[in-house]
């Protein structure tokens, strides 16, 4: 394939492999911009002022000032850095059979807990409550009810809570809604909020992921943890090779 030259700054050649590498370094959900004819003319646009100010900067004797060389040690220095951890980390690796062996001696670590999907009814009294779940033995939706006279913001959305597992609601209401059965108007619930009206949806009851569920994101995981013990291993051997006093 040709490589198209697109500009010349002061001798230099800007072609379009170079353009095109540019656009690869761009974050991911802007590059189709620059991959169009005008997104690709303010880009090549912007290489060349960048060009014209690297001449500049070199025939004015910028890359010899004080400030400048500072600031390059420094890069080299933090580059320099990431280089030698990359090479640290490099060799460290998790394979199928170390996650599953991680999988197996740590079962309860992947159960999913139940949960259950309800709406309710939010009212200040028991008097309230009682006549709510009357109207609603007579006829009247429970979501109705739940617009019409419930004080949770959950009213707009007909008193849905959504689902929910153990321990993100209070004790009260929680086990009143892990007790209920699908599609049953609860008694009222007396908690710190007032009375609730419960109703079930539909309940997901716990059960534990298997291994190709887990599998990918464990071995990240895993991955993570070696890299962090390799990479404190390695620092406490330098320490015995580098003086280090802390002040």
């Amino acid at each position: 394939m040709e490589n198209k030259v697109l500009a010349t700054v002061n001798g230099r050649e800007i072609t379009d492999q170079e353009l095109n590498e540019t656009i690869q370094r761009i974050p991911s959900e802007r590059q189709s911009f620059f991959y169009s004819e005008e997104g690709k003319k303010q880009l090549l646009d912007q290489v060349v002022s960048f060009e014209l100010l690297y001449n500049y900067a070199q025939d004015n004797g910028i890359d010899k000032d004080p400030a400048f060389i500072n600031q390059l040690q420094k890069a080299r220095k933090e580059l320099l850095t990431q280089a030698a951890i990359d090479k640290v980390l490099s060799g460290v690796s998790v394979s199928d059979e170390e996650a599953q062996q991680y999988y197996d001696q740590n079962e309860d670590m992947f159960n999913e807990g139940e949960t259950v999907n309800a709406k309710h009814i939010l009212v200040e009294t028991l008097e309230k409550a009682n006549s709510v779940k009357d109207e609603i033995s007579k006829g009247m939706s429970f979501e109705n009810a739940a617009t019409e006279y419930s004080s949770c913001p959950s009213k707009s959305q007909g008193g849905s809570l959504g689902s929910f597992s153990r321990g993100q609601m209070v004790p009260e209401f929680e086990n009143a809604a892990f007790s209920l059965e699908a599609g049953v108007v609860s008694e009222p619930v007396k908690t710190q909020f007032g009375y609730h009206l419960i109703k079930v949806e539909s309940k997901n009851a716990g059960r534990k992921k298997n291994f190709a569920e887990v599998k990918d994101n464990l071995k990240i995981e895993l991955l993570h943890q070696k890299q962090n013990m390799k990479y404190m291993e390695v620092v406490h051997n330098l320490k015995k090779s580098y003086p280090v006093e802390i002040k």
